[in-house]
């Protein structure tokens, strides 16, 4: 998809997501979660094509700008939406699906000084409540809502609500989203 079609795409997603939101323009240029990912995009492919100083720096500098931090070799999927974002911490091996909710405060961290995979892989439609920690190599099933403040060590299947310290896992209310399209409340926990 062309980057034009992608941005026309970010912001369609965050006015879904966001009853706040008034218009197009206003998510555009006043969105910081929006203008994170697409900083992402950038550093990423450069982090893809081999440099490493120049994609770090540049997510160093969308940090200091928008409180959210996301190393260039975090993969990312289409249609995210960080909600007020401030101290959002996405790691080097984490893996992020499409339509994916994250709020504010929330890390997707490691858990020591591993090599390789370190970081979660978190699936499609995923609801990640704020202050929520994910950390370790662990996946986190399609579907599945992360409660506020959460600190999830395990993995989880798909359609599973993840609440406490540490979290416990538990099937979510109602059918899976697949099963009900028509329905609005997709993001209920």
């Amino acid at each position: 998809m062309a980057p034009f079609g992608r941005i026309a795409e970010d912001i369609a997603a965050a006015r879904d997501h966001d009853p706040a939101a008034r218009g197009p323009a206003e998510v555009f240029f006043v969105y910081s979660g929006l203008h994170a990912v697409w900083w992402h995009r950038l550093s990423h492919r450069l982090w893809r094509g081999g440099l490493r100083f120049l994609p770090r720096a540049i997510s160093q500098a969308v940090r200091f700008f928008t409180g959210i931090e996301i190393h260039p070799g975090a993969t990312l999927g289409r249609r995210i939406f960080i909600d007020h974002g401030m101290g959002v911490v996405i790691g080097e091996t984490a893996v992020v699906g499409d339509d994916v909710l994250i709020y504010h405060g929330v890390t997707l961290g490691g858990t020591g000084h591993d090599s390789g995979k370190r970081h979660p892989t978190v699936g499609d439609r995923v609801v990640i409540g704020a202050g929520a920690k994910l950390l370790g190599n662990i996946e986190i099933g399609h579907d599945s809502a992360i409660g506020a403040n959460a600190v999830v060590v395990r993995s989880a299947d798909a359609w599973t609500t993840l609440t406490g310290i540490p979290a416990e896992a538990r099937p979510r209310r109602g059918a899976p989203f697949a099963e009900r399209p028509d329905q609005a409340d997709f993001y209920v926990i």
